[in-house]
Protein backbone atom coordinates (compact mmCIF):
# COMPACT_ATOMS: atom_id res chain seq x y z
CA UNK A 1 0.00 0.00 0.00
CA UNK A 2 1.64 3.82 -1.50
CA UNK A 3 2.33 5.89 1.44
CA UNK A 4 0.20 8.52 2.29
CA UNK A 5 1.95 12.05 1.25
CA UNK A 6 2.13 14.06 4.07
CA UNK A 7 0.18 17.15 3.46
CA UNK A 8 1.18 21.29 4.91
CA UNK A 9 -1.32 20.85 7.70
CA UNK A 10 0.62 17.75 8.80
CA UNK A 11 3.55 19.41 8.80
CA UNK A 12 2.28 21.98 10.74
CA UNK A 13 0.29 19.82 13.16
CA UNK A 14 4.31 18.08 13.78
CA UNK A 15 5.92 21.19 14.36
CA UNK A 16 2.92 22.34 17.06
CA UNK A 17 4.11 19.07 18.88
CA UNK A 18 7.49 20.10 18.96
CA UNK A 19 6.95 23.63 19.82
CA UNK A 20 4.89 22.59 22.81
CA UNK A 21 7.28 20.09 23.89
CA UNK A 22 9.90 22.71 23.52
CA UNK A 23 8.13 25.07 25.66
CA UNK A 24 7.33 22.63 28.55
CA UNK A 25 11.17 22.64 28.28
CA UNK A 26 11.50 25.60 28.46
CA UNK A 27 9.53 26.32 31.76
CA UNK A 28 11.26 23.59 33.35
CA UNK A 29 14.56 25.62 32.59
CA UNK A 30 13.87 28.68 33.51
CA UNK A 31 12.71 27.72 36.84
CA UNK A 32 15.92 26.09 37.54
CA UNK A 33 17.29 28.78 36.97
CA UNK A 34 15.04 30.89 39.29
CA UNK A 35 16.87 28.35 41.56
CA UNK A 36 20.25 29.05 40.77
CA UNK A 37 19.48 32.98 40.82
CA UNK A 38 18.24 32.16 44.10
CA UNK A 39 21.67 30.42 45.39
CA UNK A 40 23.55 32.95 43.70
CA UNK A 41 21.98 35.11 45.94
CA UNK A 42 22.26 33.59 49.14
CA UNK A 43 25.85 32.76 48.03
CA UNK A 44 27.14 36.32 46.33
CA UNK A 45 27.56 35.33 43.35
CA UNK A 46 27.66 37.59 40.33
CA UNK A 47 24.32 36.46 37.48
CA UNK A 48 27.43 36.25 34.48
CA UNK A 49 29.87 33.23 34.34
CA UNK A 50 31.28 33.88 30.89
CA UNK A 51 33.50 31.30 30.57
CA UNK A 52 30.54 28.93 32.04
CA UNK A 53 28.85 29.70 28.98
CA UNK A 54 30.94 29.67 26.54
CA UNK A 55 32.08 26.44 27.42
CA UNK A 56 28.24 25.20 27.41
CA UNK A 57 27.37 26.52 24.07
CA UNK A 58 30.71 24.98 22.68
CA UNK A 59 29.78 21.49 24.33
CA UNK A 60 25.94 21.54 22.53
CA UNK A 61 27.27 22.59 19.16
CA UNK A 62 29.45 19.59 19.57
CA UNK A 63 26.85 17.25 20.14
CA UNK A 64 25.24 18.89 16.68
CA UNK A 65 25.21 16.51 13.71
CA UNK A 66 24.86 18.93 11.21
CA UNK A 67 27.99 20.95 11.19
CA UNK A 68 26.11 23.51 9.27
CA UNK A 69 23.44 24.34 12.01
CA UNK A 70 26.29 24.82 14.36
CA UNK A 71 26.17 28.48 14.16
CA UNK A 72 22.32 28.30 14.53
CA UNK A 73 22.87 26.12 17.39
CA UNK A 74 25.00 28.93 19.77
CA UNK A 75 22.36 31.06 18.66
CA UNK A 76 19.45 30.00 19.94
CA UNK A 77 21.27 29.15 23.17
CA UNK A 78 23.00 32.66 23.13
CA UNK A 79 19.24 34.11 23.54
CA UNK A 80 17.85 31.50 25.51
CA UNK A 81 20.97 32.21 28.32
CA UNK A 82 20.81 35.87 27.81
CA UNK A 83 16.71 35.58 28.95
CA UNK A 84 17.72 33.17 32.25
CA UNK A 85 20.28 36.31 32.92
CA UNK A 86 17.54 38.84 32.52
CA UNK A 87 15.14 37.05 34.77
CA UNK A 88 18.27 36.35 37.69
CA UNK A 89 18.57 39.88 37.66
CA UNK A 90 15.36 40.37 38.34
CA UNK A 91 14.95 37.86 41.27
CA UNK A 92 18.51 39.97 42.57
CA UNK A 93 16.59 43.08 41.94
CA UNK A 94 13.47 41.77 43.73
CA UNK A 95 15.73 40.84 47.00
CA UNK A 96 17.33 44.36 46.89
CA UNK A 97 20.56 42.30 46.44
CA UNK A 98 20.87 45.16 42.94
CA UNK A 99 20.74 48.61 44.23
CA UNK A 100 18.57 50.89 43.22
CA UNK A 101 19.25 53.33 40.54
CA UNK A 102 20.77 56.76 42.22
CA UNK A 103 18.92 59.02 39.71
CA UNK A 104 16.25 61.33 41.55
CA UNK A 105 13.04 62.20 40.07
CA UNK A 106 11.84 65.51 40.02
CA UNK A 107 7.61 66.85 38.59
CA UNK A 108 10.15 69.29 36.28
CA UNK A 109 13.70 70.45 35.79
CA UNK A 110 13.84 73.86 37.50
CA UNK A 111 14.40 76.52 34.93
CA UNK A 112 13.81 79.97 36.45
CA UNK A 113 16.85 81.93 37.61
CA UNK A 114 19.28 79.00 36.84
CA UNK A 115 22.54 79.88 35.76
CA UNK A 116 23.71 78.83 32.16
CA UNK A 117 26.99 78.43 30.82
CA UNK A 118 27.58 78.17 27.34
CA UNK A 119 30.89 78.05 25.17
CA UNK A 120 31.41 80.78 22.83
CA UNK A 121 30.91 84.73 22.57
CA UNK A 122 27.18 86.04 22.24
CA UNK A 123 25.64 85.66 19.66
CA UNK A 124 26.90 81.62 19.09
CA UNK A 125 24.25 78.86 18.29
CA UNK A 126 25.05 77.47 21.71
CA UNK A 127 23.36 81.09 23.05
CA UNK A 128 21.21 80.72 21.15
CA UNK A 129 19.79 77.16 22.18
CA UNK A 130 20.13 78.34 26.04
CA UNK A 131 17.87 81.39 25.12
CA UNK A 132 15.77 78.78 23.58
CA UNK A 133 15.38 76.42 26.30
CA UNK A 134 15.49 78.70 29.54
CA UNK A 135 13.61 81.93 27.75
CA UNK A 136 14.85 85.67 26.66
CA UNK A 137 15.67 86.58 30.33
CA UNK A 138 17.92 83.52 31.06
CA UNK A 139 20.92 84.31 33.54
CA UNK A 140 23.60 82.94 30.21
CA UNK A 141 27.36 83.47 30.47
CA UNK A 142 29.98 82.54 28.14
CA UNK A 143 33.24 80.68 28.39
CA UNK A 144 35.97 79.43 25.89
CA UNK A 145 35.35 75.88 25.87
CA UNK A 146 33.24 72.99 25.84
CA UNK A 147 35.80 71.69 29.07
CA UNK A 148 35.35 74.71 30.83
CA UNK A 149 31.86 75.09 30.24
CA UNK A 150 31.87 71.18 32.07
CA UNK A 151 34.07 72.72 35.00
CA UNK A 152 31.66 75.49 35.45
CA UNK A 153 28.85 73.21 36.41
CA UNK A 154 31.47 70.97 38.09
CA UNK A 155 32.32 73.68 40.47
CA UNK A 156 29.38 75.32 41.21
CA UNK A 157 29.63 78.41 39.47
CA UNK A 158 26.67 77.42 36.77
CA UNK A 159 23.36 75.36 37.23
CA UNK A 160 23.23 73.99 33.52
CA UNK A 161 25.75 74.18 30.79
CA UNK A 162 24.35 74.02 27.53
CA UNK A 163 26.31 72.40 24.90
CA UNK A 164 25.78 70.99 21.03
CA UNK A 165 26.16 66.97 20.90
CA UNK A 166 25.08 66.13 17.13
CA UNK A 167 24.26 67.93 13.95
CA UNK A 168 21.60 66.15 11.44
CA UNK A 169 23.85 67.01 8.85
CA UNK A 170 27.39 66.90 10.21
CA UNK A 171 27.12 64.30 12.62
CA UNK A 172 28.18 63.97 16.48
CA UNK A 173 29.86 66.68 18.28
CA UNK A 174 32.82 63.96 19.43
CA UNK A 175 34.34 66.26 22.08
CA UNK A 176 31.21 66.39 23.87
CA UNK A 177 30.85 62.76 24.00
CA UNK A 178 34.37 62.73 25.30
CA UNK A 179 33.92 65.10 27.92
CA UNK A 180 30.65 63.48 29.19
CA UNK A 181 32.97 60.39 30.39
CA UNK A 182 34.99 62.72 31.57
CA UNK A 183 32.86 64.54 34.07
CA UNK A 184 30.49 63.57 36.67
CA UNK A 185 28.21 65.64 34.82
CA UNK A 186 24.55 64.29 33.52
CA UNK A 187 21.94 65.28 30.65
CA UNK A 188 18.50 66.47 32.28
CA UNK A 189 16.85 67.93 28.71
CA UNK A 190 17.38 68.63 25.14
CA UNK A 191 16.60 71.47 22.52
CA UNK A 192 17.03 71.91 18.55
CA UNK A 193 17.74 74.59 16.93
CA UNK A 194 17.83 75.20 13.45
CA UNK A 195 20.72 75.76 11.37
CA UNK A 196 20.50 78.53 9.27
CA UNK A 197 23.93 80.38 8.41
CA UNK A 198 24.60 83.00 6.38
CA UNK A 199 27.70 84.94 5.23
CA UNK A 200 28.32 88.30 6.83
CA UNK A 201 31.34 90.67 6.37
CA UNK A 202 32.26 94.34 7.37
CA UNK A 203 30.03 97.18 6.27
CA UNK A 204 30.83 98.13 2.50
CA UNK A 205 32.67 94.62 1.36
CA UNK A 206 31.13 92.70 -1.07
CA UNK A 207 31.07 89.12 -1.31
CA UNK A 208 33.11 88.72 -4.41
CA UNK A 209 35.92 90.57 -2.52
CA UNK A 210 35.80 87.95 0.08
CA UNK A 211 38.76 85.68 -0.22
CA UNK A 212 39.17 83.86 3.46
CA UNK A 213 36.24 82.80 5.21
CA UNK A 214 35.78 81.64 9.31
CA UNK A 215 33.91 79.49 11.09
CA UNK A 216 33.20 76.66 13.42
CA UNK A 217 34.65 73.53 11.18
CA UNK A 218 30.74 71.74 11.00
CA UNK A 219 29.39 75.70 10.25
CA UNK A 220 31.90 74.97 7.02
CA UNK A 221 30.97 71.56 6.77
CA UNK A 222 27.09 72.02 6.81
CA UNK A 223 28.20 74.84 3.82
CA UNK A 224 30.55 72.91 1.82
CA UNK A 225 28.13 73.01 -1.23
CA UNK A 226 28.15 76.74 -1.16
CA UNK A 227 31.90 76.84 -0.19
CA UNK A 228 32.62 74.67 -3.23
CA UNK A 229 31.74 76.76 -5.97
CA UNK A 230 34.03 79.56 -3.72
CA UNK A 231 37.11 77.28 -4.54
CA UNK A 232 39.46 80.64 -4.77
CA UNK A 233 38.05 81.10 -1.13
CA UNK A 234 40.24 80.09 1.84
CA UNK A 235 38.47 78.46 4.69
CA UNK A 236 39.90 78.67 8.55
CA UNK A 237 37.71 76.71 11.64
CA UNK A 238 38.04 78.91 14.90
CA UNK A 239 35.92 77.94 18.08
CA UNK A 240 32.37 78.57 17.03
CA UNK A 241 30.57 80.76 14.37
CA UNK A 242 29.96 84.33 16.58
CA UNK A 243 34.05 83.85 17.40
CA UNK A 244 34.11 84.15 13.36
CA UNK A 245 32.16 86.83 13.16
CA UNK A 246 33.73 88.86 15.94
CA UNK A 247 37.09 87.84 14.64
CA UNK A 248 36.11 90.17 10.94
CA UNK A 249 34.93 92.76 13.39
CA UNK A 250 38.22 92.73 14.92
CA UNK A 251 41.12 92.95 12.47
CA UNK A 252 38.82 95.03 10.03
CA UNK A 253 39.90 93.69 6.87
CA UNK A 254 37.25 93.33 4.50
CA UNK A 255 38.39 89.96 2.56
CA UNK A 256 37.17 88.62 5.42
CA UNK A 257 33.91 86.96 6.20
CA UNK A 258 32.46 84.70 8.36
CA UNK A 259 29.67 81.71 7.88
CA UNK A 260 27.30 82.35 11.45
CA UNK A 261 23.83 82.95 12.58
CA UNK A 262 22.04 86.11 10.90
CA UNK A 263 21.63 87.79 14.33
CA UNK A 264 25.38 88.05 14.75
CA UNK A 265 25.37 91.15 12.17
CA UNK A 266 23.05 93.11 14.18
CA UNK A 267 25.13 91.76 17.11
CA UNK A 268 28.85 92.65 15.67
CA UNK A 269 27.65 95.65 13.15
CA UNK A 270 28.12 93.36 10.05
CA UNK A 271 26.57 92.94 6.99
CA UNK A 272 25.09 89.87 5.77
CA UNK A 273 26.98 89.23 2.13
CA UNK A 274 25.03 85.76 1.30
CA UNK A 275 21.73 84.36 3.16
CA UNK A 276 20.77 80.70 3.56
CA UNK A 277 24.12 78.99 1.96
CA UNK A 278 23.49 75.71 4.02
CA UNK A 279 23.38 73.08 2.31
CA UNK A 280 19.97 71.23 3.60
CA UNK A 281 16.82 73.37 4.55
CA UNK A 282 16.29 71.07 7.26
CA UNK A 283 19.74 71.37 9.14
CA UNK A 284 19.36 71.09 13.05
CA UNK A 285 21.50 71.07 15.46
CA UNK A 286 20.88 69.03 18.78
CA UNK A 287 21.77 70.72 22.28
CA UNK A 288 22.13 68.90 25.14
CA UNK A 289 21.58 70.45 28.76
CA UNK A 290 23.95 69.35 31.36
CA UNK A 291 23.65 69.32 35.19
CA UNK A 292 26.46 68.28 37.71
CA UNK A 293 22.90 66.65 39.82
CA UNK A 294 21.37 63.07 39.40
CA UNK A 295 17.71 64.14 38.66
CA UNK A 296 15.72 63.69 35.79
CA UNK A 297 11.75 64.94 35.24
CA UNK A 298 8.91 61.93 35.59
CA UNK A 299 7.94 62.92 32.23
CA UNK A 300 11.17 62.07 30.54
CA UNK A 301 10.92 59.64 27.91
CA UNK A 302 14.73 58.96 26.21
CA UNK A 303 17.72 57.62 27.96
CA UNK A 304 21.36 57.81 27.21
CA UNK A 305 23.88 55.65 28.51
CA UNK A 306 27.56 54.82 27.52
CA UNK A 307 29.51 51.60 27.82
CA UNK A 308 32.59 49.58 26.61
CA UNK A 309 32.42 45.99 25.68
CA UNK A 310 34.81 43.30 26.29
CA UNK A 311 37.20 42.94 22.91
CA UNK A 312 35.21 39.47 22.07
CA UNK A 313 33.19 37.73 19.45
CA UNK A 314 29.40 38.91 20.46
CA UNK A 315 30.15 40.94 23.18
CA UNK A 316 28.50 44.20 22.22
CA UNK A 317 24.82 42.04 20.74
CA UNK A 318 25.03 40.59 24.52
CA UNK A 319 25.18 43.70 25.92
CA UNK A 320 22.16 45.39 23.45
CA UNK A 321 20.07 42.33 24.17
CA UNK A 322 19.49 43.35 27.73
CA UNK A 323 17.48 46.73 25.78
CA UNK A 324 15.75 44.67 22.55
CA UNK A 325 14.66 41.83 25.46
CA UNK A 326 12.96 44.20 27.81
CA UNK A 327 11.10 44.98 25.07
CA UNK A 328 12.72 49.04 24.69
CA UNK A 329 13.06 50.84 21.76
CA UNK A 330 17.01 51.72 20.76
CA UNK A 331 16.74 55.17 18.79
CA UNK A 332 20.95 55.53 18.34
CA UNK A 333 23.97 54.13 18.36
CA UNK A 334 27.92 55.68 18.21
CA UNK A 335 31.17 55.13 19.04
CA UNK A 336 34.06 56.89 20.03
CA UNK A 337 37.39 54.96 20.12
CA UNK A 338 38.60 54.65 23.99
CA UNK A 339 41.90 56.31 24.86
CA UNK A 340 45.24 53.90 25.06
CA UNK A 341 42.97 50.95 23.46
CA UNK A 342 43.39 51.00 19.50
CA UNK A 343 41.06 49.82 17.76
CA UNK A 344 38.08 49.12 20.88
CA UNK A 345 35.68 51.55 21.64
CA UNK A 346 32.95 53.44 23.72
CA UNK A 347 29.81 53.08 23.04
CA UNK A 348 26.97 55.50 23.13
CA UNK A 349 23.36 54.40 22.88
CA UNK A 350 19.77 56.17 23.34
CA UNK A 351 16.82 54.19 24.23
CA UNK A 352 12.83 55.06 25.03
CA UNK A 353 12.12 54.84 28.70
CA UNK A 354 12.04 56.38 31.82
CA UNK A 355 14.32 55.44 34.91
CA UNK A 356 11.16 54.67 37.20
CA UNK A 357 9.95 51.69 34.71
CA UNK A 358 10.81 48.16 35.09
CA UNK A 359 12.02 47.13 31.97
CA UNK A 360 14.12 50.20 32.03
CA UNK A 361 15.74 49.06 35.73
CA UNK A 362 16.13 45.86 34.72
CA UNK A 363 17.98 46.63 31.26
CA UNK A 364 20.23 48.92 32.71
CA UNK A 365 21.08 46.52 35.63
CA UNK A 366 22.00 43.68 32.67
CA UNK A 367 23.99 45.84 31.09
CA UNK A 368 26.14 47.41 34.29
CA UNK A 369 26.69 43.57 35.43
CA UNK A 370 28.04 42.61 31.89
CA UNK A 371 29.82 45.82 30.44
CA UNK A 372 33.74 46.41 31.69
CA UNK A 373 32.60 50.16 32.02
CA UNK A 374 28.61 51.67 32.49
CA UNK A 375 27.44 55.34 32.96
CA UNK A 376 23.99 56.71 32.74
CA UNK A 377 24.57 59.63 30.80
CA UNK A 378 20.86 60.84 31.78
CA UNK A 379 17.30 60.26 31.21
CA UNK A 380 15.67 63.31 29.69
Amino acid sequence: MEKKKKTLLDYRDELDAIDTAILERFEERMAVCEQIAELKSEEGRPVQDREREKEKIAALCGKCADEDMKEDVAELFEQIISLSRRMQYQVMAQKGIIGAIPFEMLPTIPRKKSRVVYQGVEGAYSHAAALEYFGADANCFNVKTFDEAMKAICGGIADYAVLPIENSRAGQVGDVYDLLMHYDNYIVAETYLSVNHVLLGLPGASKEGIRRIYSHPQGLLQCSDYLEERRDVDTISVANTAVAAKKVVDDGDPSQGAIARATCAELYGLEILDDDIVDYKDNTTRFIIVSSKKVYSEDASKISVVFEASHQTGSLYRLLSHIIHNGLNMTKIESRPVPGKAWEYRFFVDFDGNLSEAGVKNALRGILQEAIYFKILGNY
